[in-house]
């Protein structure tokens, strides 16, 4: 379990040395006792022998003891999917504002 942030990684490796989930990228959302990343990630596939499409993973951390441990994850597994939820997120946005300005 990593100690810091930095240290966070879903790279996954079999007892081979071979990668199983390449980390491509990593952004930090939130940070603190809880914690948030979200990455761009590829599984390997076994039987092609290669890694397949880029996906996304959102994942929720609580900081316990020292060590980062994930509660809770989200994966968008397709480009389709991610455009959805980018354009549900843009119908939602502005409705998320008004409430914002309403509660001043």
């Amino acid at each position: 379990m990593a100690e810091t942030i930095d240290e966070i990684s879903i790279d996954w490796k079999d007892d081979n040395g071979q990668y199983l989930v390449k980390q491509v990228k990593k952004e930090v959302l939130t940070s603190g006792a809880w914690s948030t990343i979200m990455y761009m990630y590829q599984d390997f596939d076994k039987r092609r022998g290669e890694f397949g499409p880029m996906k996304i993973r959102v994942v929720r951390y609580q900081k316990r003891g020292g060590k980062f441990i994930p509660q809770s994850k989200f994966n968008i597994s397709s480009a389709k999917q991610a455009k959805q939820i980018i354009e549900i997120i843009r119908n939602w946005l502005p409705e998320m504002d008004e409430k914002v300005d309403s509660e001043d």
